[in-house]
């Protein structure tokens, strides 16, 4: 079965995760995936993360973290820019997710960037995600 939309299908993976209180999670690799598990990473909001080659596209395995009262991290994952509602927003029209205390996952002409780096770049694009 296709997945029309793979980066809403890992963002789904990552929150079900996250609520069962699994270690880990894997899902199929992609450029793009591996952009936001690294901005993730970044950010604080996972362990770690591993790319493995299984001879087709690779998998990625994503480690969670979870808080000292064993409560996730990411405690709010949602994908906002669909494949039949794609989002855009200029530069001076960033969303600040939770007044900041949140973030927002852009891509944008210099790669996937938070809301914050974008905002500091001074550039818009694409909004594929937010969470806090």
């Amino acid at each position: 079965m296709s997945v029309t939309d793979p980066i809403a299908d890992m963002l789904t993976c990552i929150r079900n995760a996250g609520q069962a209180r699994h270690k880990k999670v894997e899902f199929p690799a992609s450029r793009v995936k591996e952009e936001i598990t690294r901005l993730l990473l970044r950010e604080k909001y996972i362990a770690s993360y591993r790319r493995t080659e299984d001879g087709k596209q690779g998998v990625l395995r994503i480690y969670l973290k979870y808080d000292e009262s064993a409560a996730p991290v990411i405690q709010y994952i949602q994908r906002v820019s669909r494949p039949g509602r794609r989002r855009y927003v200029p530069r001076d029209k960033i969303p600040r997710v939770r007044s900041g205390l949140g973030t927002a996952i852009l891509t944008t002409p210099k790669g996937v960037l938070t809301d914050r780096e974008a905002r500091a770049a001074g550039i818009g694009g694409e909004v594929l995600a937010e969470l806090w």
